[in-house]
Parts: structure tokens; sequence; C-alpha cells
């Protein structure tokens, strides 16, 4: 498990392709990899990696199966590039951000990006059937780090997160543009929640459904506008 707060930023120093896999070398920040082990988690722009050499005091191999990089943004990483990174929680961490399971859901396009005077604002697409999921104020995290949502346009399918200075500080937000990839975990309770209430709904109502539902697009409305995000235990 992982908090969803950033503890640093690595670089890709080398990247090796394999049968169905690919090696990437990161060099970590002096003192990250103390105690690390092989077959230790670390989440790499949200992704959970396992360490499966370490090669230095400040290097260490992830290998990546074809799956994972077709899914998230590590497939387009290349050397050079920089990623955000947090070991995986221990027994009794504080949970500073949410609880991450280090599975993305899927890649989405940072649709905006707006610079005011000490925030910066994300517009993030939504694909539909992730829509349902994303709740004003409700938790999300953006290649690992754990982000609050400031609105929600589930008709256009988007939603916003402001960035505070120190967070653009301590991850790679900073070189991010409109365009570009992001990795998105949504937040699980959030999920249950929802797929609860959606099935709960059509086994009383059945066929009334669709008639239900078609009723509250001619509002503007959905079934999970009647829903209220999970709030998790500070």
């Amino acid at each position: 498990m992982f908090t969803g707060i950033v503890q640093a930023t690595a670089g890709i120093a080398a990247i090796e392709d394999r049968a169905g896999l690919r090696t990437f070398t990161l060099e970590f920040p002096e003192g990250f990899c103390k105690d690390l082990e092989i077959g230790a988690s670390v989440a790499t722009d949200g992704v959970c990696l396992t360490v499966t050499e370490l090669v230095s005091p400040t290097r260490a191999n992830f290998d990546v199966m074809l799956q994972s990089l077709n899914i998230t943004t590590l497939g387009s990483y290349g050397v050079g590039d920089h990623v955000n990174v947090e070991r995986a929680a221990k027994d009794g961490a504080e949970i500073g951000g949410h609880p991450l399971s280090g599975h993305i859901d899927f890649s989405a396009t940072l649709a905006d990006v707006k610079h005011l005077e000490n925030n910066v604002v994300w517009r993030v697409a939504v694909p539909a059937d992730f829509r349902r999921y994303v709740f004003a104020k409700g938790y999300i995290a953006i290649h690992g780090a754990s982000l609050t949502v400031a609105e929600v346009n589930r008709q256009e399918g988007w939603f916003e997160v402001w960035l505070i200075p120190e967070t653009l500080r301590a991850t790679v937000f900073a070189n991010k543009k409109a365009g570009d990839q992001l990795n998105i975990e949504i937040e699980r309770s959030t999920q249950v929640v929802v797929d609860t209430v959606r099935e709960t709904v059509q086994e009383s109502l059945g066929r009334l459904q669709p008639v239900l539902e078609a009723l509250l697009k001619e509002k503007g409305l959905t079934l999970e506008d009647f829903v209220q995000a999970p709030s998790l235990p500070r």
C-alpha cells in the first residue's frame, strides 16, 4: 500500500528491453534506497513496481511487463525522464494522502493547464467509463500523488485539481503541459460505493432503470449525482 505522498523524484538512468519486459534503472536521491531490498515495492508515477536488482546505493532495477507499459505512461518514457516515487508504506505509517494500491485504472489526457498567482489548475479529461467515480472534494491519484478534486463536469468529461507550490516542487508536475498523459488511480472506497448503489438501483428498478436514467439525462443529471463520495478518516 502507498499513501499518495510523493517522497522524491527519480531519474531514468537506463532502459533495457527483453522479451515481454522492459527493465528500468532508476537513479534515486541519496538516502532513498536505505534498507531497500529486492522484492520491495516502489510506486513509480503511481505504478507499483518491484525491485529486481540493487545496482548501487542510489540505483535499482525494475522489470515492467508489457501490459503495464500499454495501459500506463511508462511505455512512453526514455532515459533522462523523471518520475514521482514513493516507497511502500510501513505498518502504522501516517496516511498523509489516501490509501493507494499502485494499480493504475486508466491514463488520461491533461486537457488544460492554467497558471494562477500561487497555484496551477489542471483540467483532466476522463474516459466515459470512469466519470461516475470522480466527485468534487473527493480523492484521486495522479502519477501517484493524492489530490483533491476541485470541480467535476461529467457531461463534458473532465475534472480539475489545484496544485500548490509545494506539490509542484516535490513532484514532476511543474514540467507537465497540455496534451501530456497522466496515470490515474481512482479512490477505491468511492468505486465500491458507486458500484453498490448502481447494483442496488438495478435490482430495485429492473427494466425501469433505463427510463429513470433517460429522464435524469434530460435534466443534465446521472445516478452518480445522487451518490456522496465517502470521506476518509484523517
